[in-house]
């Protein structure tokens, strides 16, 4: 398949959309990575807080304030690995780790914007929000409808600023700035867009995404653009998984304003070997039109896994 998918569960969306020959459309990080090295800086995260004037250093410089926010220069994982709030001097000497970075820890809404991008000029965005658990987890994600005029604007400068010549897909997180009305302060930045919900963004934007890299032009309709919701199943570490039989998953698929199911680990696979948040290994994600119905569905696989199902 030319959309390089990594996870099994999301290659349900693209079975439809057939690729040209030799086209290749990265998912994964790695993947963009290798594919794009005239881009690939924007996955040093350091090089991005400091294109926008964020302080910020690698561990070893003495951060002037605290608190401050420490993770990795690059993850090409994912899922927020080894990311944490450092409150204080004493607690920044116990936390040094080699090849992390502090920048200044930012306040405000955190928002995932996915963009498409035509010789580095933004031509489509849709947002989403994340409503959080613990310890990086998330209960689930609303993929809004509304445009974000100021953020897009403010994003869109920094990206014909930085990544002319680039055609494709991005997904930008942001956490909300100081600046105008709107804008917001860029923490991560990945060539690919946010493979967990491309089934609510309508129909067609699929075989766009496919234009978009076999033709270097974006040609989608969004006429049908609606608010949708990504509801998440976690459970404790140190389980041992299985996964639902597909009776019971194509029950969750026919529920009414549901729109997909992923059982999002694999069963082969220990657990211990998956890239997850601490706060919680990841179970199934249910991608639904109507909040309740998404809940309802996510209710009905915890209990075959016999956890606790989020609010």
């Amino acid at each position: 398949m030319a959309i390089r998918e990594a996870d099994p569960w999301r290659l349900q969306y693209f079975a439809d959309d057939p690729c040209p020959d030799g086209v290749e459309i990265p998912t994964e990080d790695a993947d963009a990575w290798a594919w794009y090295p005239a881009h690939r800086w924007v996955y040093d995260k350091l090089r991005v807080a400091e294109s926008q004037g964020i302080e910020a250093a690698p561990h070893g410089v003495m951060p002037g304030a605290f608190p401050v926010f420490s993770k990795p220069i690059v993850n090409l994982r994912g899922m927020g690995v080894d990311s944490r709030a450092i409150g204080s001097a004493a607690e920044y000497a116990q936390a040094w780790t080699a090849g992390h970075f502090w920048m200044r820890l930012l306040e405000g809404e955190h928002v995932s914007s996915d963009v498409a991008v035509v010789d580095g000029q933004a031509v489509w965005w849709r947002h989403a929000t994340g409503v959080p658990g613990p310890g990086g987890t998330f209960d689930r994600w609303v993929v809004h409808a509304a445009a974000r005029p100021g953020l897009e604007a403010a994003c869109g400068a920094w990206i014909a600023r930085h990544l002319g010549g680039y055609t494709g897909m991005m997904n930008l997180e942001t956490i909300g700035g100081g600046g105008a009305e709107g804008a917001a302060d860029i923490i991560e930045v990945h060539l690919r867009f946010a493979d967990q919900w491309p089934d609510l963004y309508g129909t067609g934007w699929v075989a766009a995404l496919v234009r978009l890299y076999a033709e270097g032009r974006w040609v989608f309709a969004d006429v049908d653009r609606r608010d949708g919701y990504s509801v998440v199943l976690f459970a404790g570490h140190g389980g041992a998984w299985r996964h639902p039989p597909a009776e019971l998953l194509g029950e969750v698929r026919a529920m009414p304003g549901v729109s997909s199911v992923q059982v999002t680990f694999h069963a082969d696979r220990a657990a211990g070997l998956h890239a997850m948040p601490p706060g919680g290994f990841r179970l199934a994600i249910v991608n639904c039109w109507d909040l309740e119905a998404g809940r309802a569905a996510r209710r009905l696989l915890a209990d075959w896994f016999g956890v606790t199902a989020g609010g």
